[in-house]
């Protein structure tokens, strides 16, 4: 996917985005994390309300655009299964909500991990 390809989804609002990627997610079956040298995934913390978030994205590209001149940032791929079960539990217990797909403007869809696991299994029952 060229940048020309990824500029109109990433101008999506939130909630729009938000839809992509449930689609998207249950297509590949992969969620994408972005990752630093010593494999800590990235986590941001909201100014306005301290709250702790997970950037999730639904493909390579997506996160590969977002970290762009970041230097130490690169892409990971969490596998469906995987993220059920060892990363929804653990970011509950450590209180980190999933910033899912941020894109070209300031919105971003956050949710609790539980509610994500939920949505994406919600698309994977009316896909079959």
């Amino acid at each position: 996917m060229s940048n020309n390809d990824l500029q109109p989804i990433l101008e999506l609002d939130g909630e729009e985005r938000y839809d992509y990627f449930l689609d998207a997610v249950v297509d590949e079956r992969d969620i994408w994390i972005l990752v630093n040298a010593d494999n800590q995934f990235l986590k941001i913390v909201a100014e306005e309300d301290g709250v702790a978030y997970l950037p999730v994205w639904p493909t390579r590209e997506f996160a590969e655009n977002y970290a762009a001149g970041s230097g130490d940032l690169s892409p990971k791929a969490i596998s469906l299964p995987d993220f059920f079960r060892k990363w929804v539990p653990g970011l509950t217990r450590d209180g980190i909500e999933v910033g899912v797909f941020p894109g070209a403007d300031e919105e971003l869809w956050i949710t609790a991990p539980e509610e994500l696991k939920q949505d994406l299994q919600e698309v994977m029952s009316s896909a079959f």
